[in-house]
């Protein structure tokens, strides 16, 4: 049976991708809401979709909607980062279940209330952490599983950013949880859920456009590096380059993304998708390293920083 969505922040590119993961499930988007007025995207898609570019007429739509027949079964979040709890809680209290682009939230405090909520409405929210079904990173995590070995990892990650983007909420840090939040997440929760517990932190530079440093799981340690700065990809034919080197054999991970937001939906509808409690230990991680002072005591530092700094 098919489920009817509706979209809060429609117009971002990661919107897009929720709204072809809607359509490709075969379920409906309904409605959206995006203080942007001009997504021509969803007449591909959804071209009855009702628009909303203000929450408050979001709300009663979905209060009218509530005890109805044709309720609104599920509420994607895909606002920036810092609306993210609140737009959690406002589609519990709508009696919506809930799938939450990441990162959940900016700051860990903030999962308190969202538990309390779901608690409350007793509603699910599932986290979006699509990596985990990258195919690279399944075949890696069972080799990882199956030996006790500590292995050697270099992390990463540079996607060029232009002008706009520090212009943006996405480049003022009190909006987005800066490169580390909105950037790193990603291959901060992919390094956890394979290797295992952190036990030791360590940042070498945090530049609003780049960052690196170290960081100890169970099974690996793990020199990173990121950077939204285009002349760190002069070497590369791209304008994103990911990577994992895994004691000295490179895993590929610029590929295979096309699918995951799909297959995330799959998994979701399924009731087999990721809770926002797996979400919250990697969030802590990188708060962490946002608030810890600068080191390079030890000589853990990824090798792309020598090339930088010659």
């Amino acid at each position: 049976m098919s489920k009817t969505f509706g979209l809060i922040g429609a117009s971002g590119f990661v919107g897009v991708r929720h709204i072809k993961a809607i359509y490709e499930t075969k379920n409906e988007l309904v409605a959206a809401l995006d203080p942007f007025d001009s997504i021509g995207i969803i007449d591909k898609y959804f071209p009855q979709a009702d628009f909303f570019t203000t929450i408050e007429r979001f709300d009663r739509y979905l209060y009218k909607k509530k005890n109805s027949n044709d309720k609104v079964d599920i509420i994607s979040v895909c606002s920036p980062n810092f609306l993210h709890d609140s737009h959690i809680r406002f589609a519990l209290r709508s009696g919506c279940e809930v799938i939450c682009e990441k990162p959940v939230v900016i700051n860990p405090w903030n999962f308190k209330l969202i538990k309390k909520t779901i608690k409350e409405y007793n509603k699910n929210v599932f986290a979006i952490l699509q990596l985990r079904l990258h195919p690279n990173a399944i075949k890696l995590k069972k080799a990882v599983k199956n030996t006790k070995k500590k292995f050697d990892v270099d992390l990463t990650y540079i996607t060029g950013r232009g002008n706009w983007y520090f212009s943006s909420w996405k480049g003022d840090e009190e909006k987005s949880g800066g490169i580390l939040m909105n950037i790193g997440i990603h291959f901060f929760d992919l390094l956890e859920w394979i290797f295992g517990k952190v036990e030791d932190t360590t940042i070498h530079i945090r530049e609003k456009d780049f960052a690196a440093g170290y960081l100890e799981y169970k099974s690996a340690r793990v020199r990173w590096f990121l950077s939204l700065r285009f002349e760190h990809l002069a070497y590369k034919s791209s304008n994103t380059h990911k990577e994992l080197v895994i004691n000295k054999k490179k895993i590929d991970l610029n590929e295979g993304f096309e699918n995951l937001h799909t297959l995330s939906y799959k998994k979701i509808l399924q009731n087999k998708g990721f809770r926002i409690s797996e979400a919250e230990s990697s969030i802590r991680t990188v708060f962490k390293l946002r608030q810890e002072k600068l080191s390079f005591a030890k000589n853990d530092y990824h090798p792309l920083i020598k090339e930088i700094m010659k």
